[in-house]
């Protein structure tokens, strides 16, 4: 199989922990491609991450790949219902989370300052506040339960805030939050993904 990343994607960085968690990292080429929302190169959407695989079409975005690698393996990171539903959610927010972040890099990184938009930078911002208060005041038990692709999205998405919106600082205000991911973040799937 063939995975085109970018070694600073957090989408990426959730398919590389399930590969990691799954053990499937050795059976993975990973090919780093580059693109912006007004350069997006040839990959379907001009989105990563893309996996091509040897049995079917290119998979892509990470919620599919993160689906399609679970299912190699049966390393249960889909759980079965009803907590299927709530890992999905929590993967839903981590994504939406994620969504959010990045869009407020493209608006310094590539639109022209005299384009840029303070509100709409701040409202994204406020989805995310949103999304963490929520997560704070009622997916902490979950979080706490045996590992499931929910853990691993908002794994990955609390990082993603401290490497591009650090000043932020999404811990104040929300200690059970910032105590589980002290914790998870020290798995050894999280530590050999940190991005360089």
């Amino acid at each position: 199989m063939r995975l085109y990343i970018s070694s600073t994607s957090p989408f990426v960085r959730k398919v590389m922990v399930v590969l990691h968690e799954t053990g499937l990292a050795d059976r993975v080429d990973r090919l780093a491609v580059g693109g912006t929302p007004v350069d997006p190169g040839s990959l379907p959407l001009g989105k990563i991450p893309v996996l091509e695989r040897p049995d079917g079409p290119a998979l892509y975005d990470s919620r599919v790949i993160c689906r399609y690698l679970d299912s190699l393996t049966g390393a249960g990171l889909y759980p079965e219902e009803p907590r299927l539903w709530d890992a999905l959610t929590l993967e839903a927010t981590a994504d939406g989370i994620l969504e959010a972040a990045v869009l407020m890099v493209y608006e310094t990184r590539t639109r022209p300052e005299n384009l840029r938009s303070v509100p709409w930078v701040e409202g994204q911002w406020a989805k995310i506040a949103r999304a963490l208060d929520a997560v704070e005041s009622r997916w902490i038990s979950h979080l706490s339960g045996p590992l499931d692709i929910g853990q691993i999205a908002i794994g990955c998405a609390l990082p993603y805030l401290d490497f591009r919106h650090e000043s932020r600082d999404w811990r104040a205000g929300r200690p059970a939050l910032a105590a589980w991911e002290r914790t998870f973040s020290a798995r050894p799937a999280m530590v050999a993904t940190v991005p360089v």
